[in-house]
C-alpha cells in the first residue's frame, strides 16, 4: 500500500509540474504546441488514468468508506475524471455557419478543419441582435433554426448563455456576420460524457455540505480543538471623516452650482446613458490620477479644460521621469503642461520615436492625454443631445457630429447653438443663466429620449457612487492598522496568557463600518449596471476586500490575530484593485457574462482565494514568533490549527468555484474545459492546497513549521492563477 500511496501523490505531483509546463509552453510557442506536447498527449491521459485507479484502491485499502461523505468526495472526483474521459474518447466538437435563405447545411468542421457529417439538416430561419435599452451595445445574439429530418421538422432559438439540443447535438451561439444576415454556431456532440460529469458535479456538491456537517469530521473536531479559546468581544460604533482642503492658484473654473448642473446631464459614454458627472470623474483621474485638482470637483476640471481650454493647457497635467525627455523639452520638475508639447522640436522626436524606453512609454502616455484633451475641447466626446435615427431608434451626437438629414430645423438649430450659447453665459458668469440652460439641455434631453433613459433613482444613484471615492486613501489606512496590528498580536501571541483588549474592539468597529461602506459601494455599482459586479479585475478585488471582512468576523473568535489579516488582506485587494485601474467605467456587460453562474462563480472563487490569504498570513507570523523565540510554540501549533480549519471550506469553495466555472463554460461555449491557462492554474492551485488536507497520509503536514512554511510558498499559486494569468499568461479569462 505504500507502493501505491506513493504512486498516486507521485502521479498528481507530476501532473501538477505537467499543468504548469504547459501554460509556460502554451504562452512562448502557442496553444497547438501545447496541446500536442501535453494536453493531448497520450502520456497526460494515462497519468490521470493511473492517478485515478490508484487513488481508488489506496482509498478502499484504507477502509475510508467508512467515513461516508469523505470518501464520496474522493469518487465524486473520479467519476468527473470518468466523464471527462468518456468526452474525450466519444465526444465530438466543430462549428457550423449559416446564412439566411441559404441551402441547409449538412456537416460541421471540426477543430482540426475537417468536416464531420450531421444526421440531419440545419438551416437558418432569423437572427436578431438585442441591444441594451437606449444603446447600441448588444445584449445578446439570438439564432432561430430549422432542423429537417426525414421528413420531420423542428425549431429552435440559440442565444448567448441558451442552448439548443436535438439528438445529442447541442447547439451555441458562437459569432455572427458583419451583415448580420449568417450566423456562426459552436456544435457538440457528447451524449455520454456530459451527464457523467454532471452527475460528478452533483455528488462533489452532496459531500461537500455532508462533511461540514458530519459531526465526527476533521473540521468539526479541529472547531473544538483546546488550542483555539472562544474570545468575546463587543462592537462598537466609530466615524470616519475627510476633509479637503483648497489648493491656490486655481485655473478660471465654473462655480460649484453651475459645473454641477452640467455634471447633471444625461450623455452617451461608454454604449449607456449615464450622468456626465461620470464622463467628468473618468476624464480627471485620466489626467490627474484623483478625482479633484487643486480642490477643484471633476465636473469642474472637465468643464475647465472645455470652457477655458487656453487657460488650462499652462497646467502641468503630463508626467514626466525621464531626465532625457525633461532636458528636451526644456522643463524643470516632473510635470510637463500642453503648451510644453507645442514646440517644433517635440513634434519631431514624436515622429522619429527616438530615446529610451521609458521616454516612448511616457511619449504614448502624452499622446493618450492628447487625445483625451482635444476630444473634450473640441466637444466631439459631448454626446448629449439624442435624435431620432432610421428604424426609429434613439442615437446620440455631439455638437460637432454630422446630425440626420431629417431632424427638424428647430431641433437642429438646438443641438448645434445651445453649447455656444452656454459657452457665452459661462464667459460672463452668469451662474442663473448657465443653470437656465442647462436646465433646457436636460428637459430637451428628457423630451426626445425619455422612454431609454436611465430611471432618476438610478441617476441619483450613480451621482451619489461617483462622490463615494475614497478607495486609494482607505486602502492605505487598511494597510497601515493592519501591519500595526500585525505586530501588536504577534506580541500578545508570545505571552503565555492573552487577556481581553479594547483594541479588538476598536478595531473591530472600524472594520464593520469599512465593510459597510465596501458593500455600499458593490451594491450602488450594481444598481447602476443592472448586474453583479464581477466582471473585471476592479470588481473581483473589490468584492475580495469585502470577503476579507467578512471572513474576519466569523473567524477572530477563534485567533484574534485574524483581525490584522483582515485589515491586511482588505487594505492590499484594494490597493491592488486601484493600481490597476483606478475605478474602471461601468460597462455593459458582455453577453457571454450575462448569466447567473458568473456572480455565483466568482464568488465562490473570491471566498476561496480569502481564506488561502488567511492561511498565508497565519503562516507569516508563526514564522516571524518562531523566529523571534523557539519557546512559542503553543502560539505556533494555536496557528496551525486556525489555518488548518480554515483549509477546509478554502479548498471546498475553491473546488466548487472551478466546477460551477465549468458549468457555465459548457452552457457558453459548449465545453466545460478547454485548458485555458486560468482554468489550468485553478487547477493546480486546488491540487496543491488539497496536499495539506492529507495529512494523515502525508505526515510531513501535521509538523506546524512545514505546514505553515508550505501555507506561505502554496499561496504563490493563487498570485499566479489571478495575476499570473491576467498579466503575462493571457487567455480567455485574462480580464479577470
Amino acid at each position: 500500500m505504500k507502493l501505491i500511496k506513493r504512486i498516486a501523490f507521485g502521479s498528481a505531483g507530476l501532473l501538477v509540474l505537467l499543468m504548469m509546463t504547459a501554460t509556460v509552453v502554451e504562452k512562448l510557442q502557442g496553444t497547438g504546441t501545447a496541446w500536442t506536447a501535453i494536453y493531448g498527449s497520450p502520456f497526460f491521459t494515462i497519468l490521470w488514468g493511473i492517478l485515478a485507479v490508484c487513488a481508488l484502491v489506496y482509498l478502499i485499502s484504507r477502509k475510508l468508506q467508512r467515513d461516508f461523505f469523505t470518501f464520496l468526495l474522493h469518487i465524486a472526483f473520479l467519476v468527473i475524471l470518468a466523464g471527462a474521459l468518456t468526452t474525450r474518447l466519444c465526444g465530438k466538437q466543430g462549428s457550423i455557419h449559416l446564412r439566411m435563405n441559404d441551402t441547409p447545411v449538412s456537416a460541421f468542421v471540426t477543430s482540426g478543419t475537417e468536416e464531420e457529417p450531421l444526421p440531419f439538416d440545419v438551416r437558418l430561419h432569423d437572427f436578431r441582435i438585442d441591444y441594451y435599452k437606449g444603446s447600441f451595445a448588444p445584449m445578446d445574439f439570438t439564432s432561430r433554426i430549422r432542423i429537417e429530418d426525414n421528413g420531420m421538422q423542428a425549431e429552435g432559438e440559440v442565444s448567448m448563455n441558451r442552448i439548443f439540443t436535438y439528438r445529442h447535438y447541442r447547439f451555441y451561439q458562437s459569432a455572427y456576420d458583419k451583415d448580420g444576415q449568417g450566423t456562426t454556431l459552436a456544435v457538440s456532440y457528447d451524449p455520454w460524457g456530459i451527464g457523467i460529469t454532471y452527475t460528478g458535479y452533483a455528488l462533489l456538491l452532496l459531500s461537500v455540505l455532508g462533511f461540514f456537517f458530519q459531526k465526527d469530521s476533521m473540521f468539526r473536531r479541529l472547531l473544538r480543538h483546546p488550542a483555539l479559546r472562544n474570545k468575546t468581544v463587543l462592537l462598537g460604533i466609530a466615524l470616519f471623516s475627510s476633509v479637503a482642503g483648497m489648493a491656490s492658484g486655481q485655473p478660471k473654473h465654473l462655480s460649484r452650482e453651475a459645473a454641477s448642473a452640467v455634471g447633471n446631464l444625461y450623455i452617451y459614454y461608454h454604449d449607456r446613458i449615464c450622468p456626465l458627472q461620470t464622463l467628468a470623474k473618468d476624464f480627471t483621474v485620466k489626467l490627474y490620477g484623483k478625482t479633484t485638482y487643486k480642490g477643484l470637483t471633476a465636473e469642474q476640471v472637465f468643464t475647465g479644460w472645455f470652457f477655458y481650454y487656453d487657460d488650462w493647457k499652462a497646467e502641468p497635467v503630463i508626467r514626466i521621469k525621464s531626465k532625457e525627455v525633461q532636458r528636451r523639452l526644456g522643463i524643470e520638475g516632473d510635470y510637463a503642461c500642453l503648451n510644453d508639447f507645442f514646440g517644433m522640436e517635440g513634434y519631431k522626436l514624436k515622429e522619429n520615436g527616438t530615446g529610451s524606453s521609458q521616454y516612448k512609454r511616457e511619449w504614448n502616455e502624452a499622446n493618450e492625454k492628447f487625445n483625451l484633451i482635444s476630444m473634450t475641447a473640441t466637444g466631439s466626446i459631448l454626446k448629449i443631445y439624442p435624435c431620432r435615427t432610421e428604424h426609429n431608434r434613439t442615437g446620440w451626437f455631439a455638437p460637432v457630429d454630422d446630425l440626420p438629414q431629417d431632424l427638424p430645423d428647430e431641433q437642429w438649430l438646438f443641438v448645434r447653438k445651445s453649447l455656444g450659447l452656454l459657452s457665452e453665459q459661462v464667459m460672463k458668469k452668469n451662474d442663473a443663466a448657465i443653470l437656465e440652460l442647462t436646465g433646457k439641455i436636460r428637459k430637451y434631453q428628457q423630451k426626445t429620449a425619455g422612454e431609454v433613459l436611465p430611471s432618476d433613482i438610478q441617476f441619483k444613484a450613480e451621482r451619489l457612487y461617483n462622490c463615494l471615492d475614497y478607495t486609494r486613501p482607505l486602502a492605505m489606512a487598511c494597510l497601515t492598522v493592519g501591519i500595526l496590528s500585525f505586530i501588536f498580536y504577534c506580541r500578545r501571541m508570545s505571552r503565555p496568557v492573552c487577556g481581553k483588549t479594547r483594541v479588538n474592539v476598536f478595531l473591530l468597529a472600524a472594520l464593520g463600518i469599512i465593510a459597510v461602506y465596501l458593500l455600499s459601494l458593490i451594491g450602488l455599482r450594481g444598481f447602476v449596471s443592472g448586474h453583479l459586479p464581477l466582471s473585471n479585475g476592479y470588481e473581483t478585488m473589490q468584492f475580495l476586500a469585502l470577503c476579507a471582512t467578512l471572513l474576519t468576523f466569523i473567524f477572530y473568535r477563534k485567533s484574534e490575530a485574524v483581525i490584522a489579516f483582515g485589515y491586511m488582506l482588505c487594505g492590499l485587494s484594494l490597493l491592488v484593485a486601484m493600481l490597476g485601474e483606478a475605478n474602471p467605467p461601468i460597462t455593459q456587460l458582455m453577453p457571454v457574462l450575462a448569466s447567473p453562474l458568473l456572480s455565483l462563480h466568482v464568488v465562490t472563487i473570491m471566498i476561496a482565494y480569502s481564506l488561502t490569504a488567511f492561511i498565508m498570513l497565519n503562516g507569516i507570523m508563526a514564522i516571524v514568533l518562531r523566529y523571534i523565540h523557539k519557546d512559542y510554540q503553543d502560539a505556533v501549533v494555536r496557528l496551525q490549527v486556525m489555518s488548518r480549519l480554515i483549509l477546509y471550506p478554502a479548498v471546498f469553495c475553491l473546488a466548487l468555484g472551478i466546477f460551477i466555472g465549468a458549468v457555465w463554460a459548457n452552457v457558453s461555449w459548449g465545453r466545460y474545459w478547454g485548458w485555458d491557462p486560468k482554468e489550468t492554474w485553478a487547477l493546480i492551485t486546488l491540487f496543491i492546497y488539497a496536499a495539506a488536507l492529507h495529512a494523515s497520509s502525508l505526515p510531513a503536514f501535521r509538523r506546524p513549521m512545514f505546514f505553515h512554511w508550505f501555507a506561505v510558498i502554496a499561496f504563490l499559486s493563487v498570485l499566479i492563477t489571478y495575476f499570473g494569468v491576467n498579466f503575462i499568461l493571457g487567455g480567455i479569462h485574462s480580464y479577470a
